[in-house]
Parts: structure tokens; sequence; C-alpha cells
């Protein structure tokens, strides 16, 4: 006779909600259905989980103790920012506690003689530039969902932005934060300096994606405004010549403060969403913007537009004004809902290549595209490599979605094929941990679970996000590329 299954969550359940109830405000604990349906999943809507619970906190002692109680229960925790993620990073686990940090949204301390602010890591991203733009000063790290997008999450995910190409990543724009493990210990790495002796364990949480602490506080570093930026809009007739300008610009050591790249479907639904005077018949633009001194700036663009002509544009406009400078970056910054308009759903993919590979990665995309059916738009940060296709469907037809994922894995294959990464700058989250068995050999990733278990020995700090177990990888039959077999023989490689 079998013995028969009990189900343990519901004594859990309230277990943790009596004592979570003695630590958090009466308000700040969310347990019915109706409460935690908008905590269900974060960007990446095309996967969903209802947590268990839902904790928001309003002090660093209320986080401590919420992760203390949740690791005497067993119960795993998922930290959540703004919820703009687009990797599925925060998407619940059903069987644990939705940490929110929402309420943690004070900028605590602006130190103008050192550039710095001291800030909670639910604070927008863009609300730090706007604070300290009376001094003229700005944070450099800009991503297309600034306007909502956390800066906590920011560090989780390694965010980056259209001006990280001159000005860096997250992790080049952060001096010190504040932590918590799951034990409830409260850790800072960083500092008022800008080294310290021993381990980079700043870098290490950045881009950490929520498996190794809760991020309670964030000194970002800030930048002067420089005295003059300006744009340069490029439109090409073929995508593989747009890609060839990309690489002669930065060959010509030319850093641009931003250069981004957009194909001709991307071009279309970002003019007729926002009108920003894009040439809707191109086959892509560039947007090249120049910033710094006044007279390397104006030496700048008479060189950029000079070797976007000998790589063939077929016409390049420079924005006469900060209006017209800002309007050009809004289509840019508002292409992915734009792209929205085309389709009832679409999956954004995120993955980094060589910049000399550009031009026959967007060939292949498209070749793919076609054998698959299924429409892609291409937006991204050409002067990083960092790709961002978007690939267009209905999830109310069945298998659908299945063909999607499938579409994605490839793009994301054929990103490390040429030397490149499945990910830039939104994380692994559960949408890339297959392909993260195919870049990976399993000692690499043994290293990455060794050093999680010396964080969060429990492993319920994120359970089941961006680092996949070697069992996984073995069942998915995902192939790690190491001088065998590729998926793309024909492809130059790196």
């Amino acid at each position: 006779m079998s013995t028969p299954i009990i189900d343990v969550r519901p004594h859990k359940r309230r277990e943790l909600i009596a004592v979570l109830r003695r630590v958090l405000p009466a308000a700040a604990l969310l347990s019915e259905q109706e409460d935690l349906r908008p905590y269900e999943c974060d960007g990446l809507s095309a996967y969903r989980e209802l947590p268990m619970l839902v904790a928001l906190p309003e002090t660093v002692e209320q986080v401590r103790a919420a992760l203390a109680a949740c690791r005497e229960h067993g119960v795993p925790v998922v930290a959540r920012g703004a919820g703009t993620g687009l990797s599925g990073g925060a998407l619940p686990d059903p069987n644990g506690l939705l940490l929110s940090l929402a309420k943690f949204n004070r900028i605590l301390e602006i130190d103008e003689n050192n550039r710095t602010a001291r800030v909670q890591p639910g604070v927008r991203n863009l609300a730090i530039s706007q604070a300290v733009a009376p001094l003229g000063l700005y944070y450099a790290p800009d991503p297309s969902s600034q306007i909502a997008c956390s800066i906590g999450g920011n560090v989780a995910e390694n965010a980056g932005g259209i001006h990280c190409l001159k000005y860096g990543l997250t992790v080049h724009n952060i001096q010190s934060l504040q932590f918590v493990t799951m034990d409830g210990s409260l850790i800072t790495v960083g500092g008022a300096a800008l080294d310290a002796p021993g381990y980079d364990l700043l870098a290490f949480m950045t881009g950490s994606e929520g498996l190794l602490g809760v991020i309670v506080e964030i000194t970002v570093k800030l930048l002067p405004r420089p005295e003059r930026a300006q744009v340069v809009l490029a439109a090409f007739d073929d995508v593989e010549n747009a890609g060839n300008a990309v690489a002669a610009i930065i060959a010509a050591g030319i850093v641009p403060a931003g250069l981004e790249m957009m194909d001709n479907l991307a071009i279309r639904a970002a003019e007729q969403f926002v009108h920003a005077g894009y040439p809707v018949d191109a086959a892509a633009i560039l947007l090249c913007e120049l910033d710094g001194v006044n007279e390397e700036v104006s030496e700048q663009i008479l060189q950029v537009r000079e070797i976007l002509k000998q790589c063939g544009a077929t016409e390049s406009h420079t924005a006469r004004d900060e209006r017209e400078r800002t309007l050009f970056w809004a289509g840019r910054k508002a292409a992915f809902p734009a792209v929205g308009r085309l389709a009832p759903d679409y999956y954004c993919m995120d993955g980094t290549i060589p910049r000399k590979h550009l031009a026959q990665v967007l060939r292949r995309i498209g070749e793919m595209s076609a054998d698959a059916g299924l429409a892609v738009a291409n937006v991204f940060h050409a002067g990083d490599g960092n790709l961002h296709p978007l690939i267009l469907y209905d999830a109310s037809k069945p298998g659908d979605l299945g063909r999607v994922e499938q579409l994605g894995g490839r793009i994301l294959e054929l990103c490390v094929t040429v030397g490149g990464t499945i990910t830039g700058e939104h994380g692994v989250g559960v949408e890339k941990i297959n392909q993260m068995c195919m870049q990976f050999p399993a000692s690499a990733l043994a290293q990455f679970h060794a050093l999680k278990h010396a964080f969060d020995p429990d492993e319920l700090l994120n359970p089941g996000k961006a680092v996949p177990t070697l069992q996984r990888c073995a069942e998915h039959g995902a192939m790690h590329v190491h001088g065998g077999n590729l998926p793309f023989p024909d492809l130059e490689r790196f």
C-alpha cells in the first residue's frame, strides 16, 4: 500500500504568516489571491506563477527579520524591484515569499563634492538624474525602461542602456552596496574609496540576479553633464552596411556616447508611435551620439558622417538642437512598446556578440526568422554588440510560444557560436537558463553553485534561476560549445 502524499504547504504557510505578522506592519503582508496576482510575473509575461505570500517591508530591520524567518522555516524568497525585468528573474516561487522592495524608494544622500548619491533600491533610475540635475550631474546608465525601472533591479541584472558604450554598465557606475543575506546578516561591500583590498565583491554582487542577497542600499557614481551632446541619424538600404558602419566608427578610434541600430520593422513601429522623423523606407538606421567639449564634438561629427557615407549610408542628419536630439532618442527608447502594437505579443531576446560579426549575425537572424515563419524586429545597442531581437507572435495560438522559444534559443546559440554570450543586460532568469548549459562547461557551473552556496547554503534565494543544475543540463540534452560540432558551422568563429 503506497504512502499518501501530504501537502505541507498550508501548514507552512500558516506558520510563516504568524511569524511575519509579528515583524511586519499589517498592510505589509499580502496573502489573498487577488492581492498576489499583480506579482505573478515581471516584464517577461510569458511565464506566470502566483507567490505563496508577498511582503512589502519598509525598513532594513524588517527585511532582515523576514529573511531570517524564511530561512528558519525553509521557505524560498524571491526579491522584486519594479517588475520591469525581461528574463523572468522575479518570477515568484509558488511555495515561497515574494519580497518587494517597492517601499525602499528614498534618495538618502547626495554628495556633490564626491559626485555620489546614496539611494534605496526602489528608487527609479530616472529619478536619480532628475534629483541631481540642478547640480549639473546625472547618473549614466539609462535602460529604455528608466522611467520605471528601479536601481536595485538594475544592480541585480547589471543593466545598461543606450549610453553604456562610453560610460559603462551598472557595475561601472556604483561605488558600494549594502545587502542582507538569507540568515539576516547585513553586509557592506565597496566604500567611499574607489578600490579596497580583498575580493571585488561589489562586482560579484552586480548581476547576481538575487541569488546571493537582497540589496537594501546603493551608492551610485554621478557624472557632470557634458558641454555638448549631439546625435547623427543615418539611414541605410542594407542592414549589413549598417552593421559594417558600426565596426568602422569604433575602428576609427571614436567612442560615441551611444551607438544604436534599428531595422525596418522597428523603424516603422517607432515612427508611427513617436513621430521622431525616422526614414520609414530605410532597411536600417543608426543613431550615433557624440558628447564632450564643443570642439571635440564638432570634429567627431564630421568624421562620423564621412565614415557613414563611405559605408553606404543613403542619408544622414545631425540633430539641429536639443529638442530634435531628444526626439531622435525618444523613438529608440519607445521601440519596445511601439513594436508591441504590431502583434498581440512579442518575445524580447538579449544576446551579445563581437562587433565584427554584427553584419553576418543580422543576416542569419533574418534567415532564421523566415524559416520559422515569425517576424523579428531588431533593436539593439550596436556599439557594444548587445542585440535585442523582438520575436512577434500570438500567445493565444496553440504552439506559438513554443515556436518562439525555439527560435529565441537558436538566436542565443548563434551569439555563443560567434564568440558572444547569451545575455548583455537582461540577465538569465528562467528565460535563458537552458542556454547556460550550452555556454558553460560542467566545471564552471559547479563553481557558480559553490559561490552561491557560500552566501546561501540552503539555496533559498531565487531558486531555479540564472544557474542551471548539472542534472537539468543533462535532462535537456543541452550542448556546450567546446571545440566540437557547432550549431552554425558555416559562420566565422571568434
